[in-house]
């Protein structure tokens, strides 16, 4: 896994760190002599703390060596950061770091093999091995960096939208009976005998006309009903959708975590309302 200074992984470091830099803290062993300064940290690509680069004092070489994090103890109220058995044995056998170097597996197996415990146990594969594997150089004591995190309860509000109901508009069919009255007409012929008004009148044979097969032609009509159905539009329905707004409200009891500190004795302690990094 490739490593990273940690400017260049996160440019602002020192505010997610809170305003402190790690960078600024000098080395101390637990005797408390000064053997160096932090000049650098080395991250991977997960931002976890692997190295820091220390610039050692003129007491020893003055070069530049890479000390796994897990032999430090980091202590930034005191601006301090103190290292268990750093000897100058230990800084002579290192190899010196410098800015154009290549880290590769060897290179940090070199760095390893002057810190690793002869009972570790440990058996060097680049092809297996991880920063796990040995939990004396690289992982945290949680003694020494201890972390609490202090929990709060919030109201978190949703919508959820859910069917309340369904509305089918459709159209069916009644029939019904229904009455219309239409006038009509019809003709008929009356025939009536009357008693001539001249009846006995005596009539000039010269006059008298008889003709045989005379006829009258009358033609009768009546009117007959036409009943028949047409459709008509009778009403018109409009179906549509309106949103009716409301507010509700809604509470609970939340918990939120404080803080307790005890101390004993004439200590010193100084809170600092920031967030520590995830990485340490």
């Amino acid at each position: 896994m490739p490593l990273h200074k940690l400017e260049h992984f996160d440019p602002n470091y020192r505010e997610t760190f809170g305003g402190d830099d790690v960078r600024a803290l000098d080395l101390y062993t637990e005797g408390g002599d000064k053997v160096g300064s932090v000049a650098d940290v080395l991250v991977d690509d997960d931002g976890h703390f692997r190295y820091l680069v220390i610039d050692t004092s003129v007491d020893f070489f003055g070069k530049k060596i890479l000390l796994p994090i897990g032999l430090s103890r980091i202590n930034y109220a005191a601006r301090r950061v103190y290292v268990d058995g750093l000897s100058k044995q230990q800084v002579e056998g290192l190899v010196e770091y410098k800015e154009d170097v290549i880290i590769d597996n060897d290179y940090e197996e070199n760095v390893r093999s002057v810190f690793r415990s002869p009972n570790s146990g440990v058996t060097y594969d680049r092809n297996t091995y991880n920063y796990q594997t040995e939990p004396a150089l690289y992982g945290l004591n949680d003694q020494d960096h201890q972390t609490f995190r202090l929990y709060e309860e919030r109201l978190i509000a949703n919508k959820n939208r859910i069917k309340t109901g369904e509305v089918t508009v459709g159209k069916h069919i009644e029939t019904d009976t229904a009455n219309v009255t239409v006038p009509i007409q019809k003709e008929r012929v009356v025939i009536e005998r009357v008693v001539p008004t001249e009846v006995g009148k005596f009539v000039d044979p010269s006059e008298l006309k008889f003709q045989e097969g005379e006829v009258a032609r009358i033609e009768v009509y009546e009117e007959t009903p036409e009943i028949r159905k047409e459709a008509f539009v009778r009403e018109e329905v409009r179906v549509k959708k309106v949103v009716e707004r409301d507010t509700v409200e809604a509470q609970d009891t939340i918990r939120r975590e404080e803080l307790d500190v005890d101390t004993e004795g004439n200590l010193q302690v100084q809170e600092h309302d920031t967030t520590t990094h995830e990485a340490i």
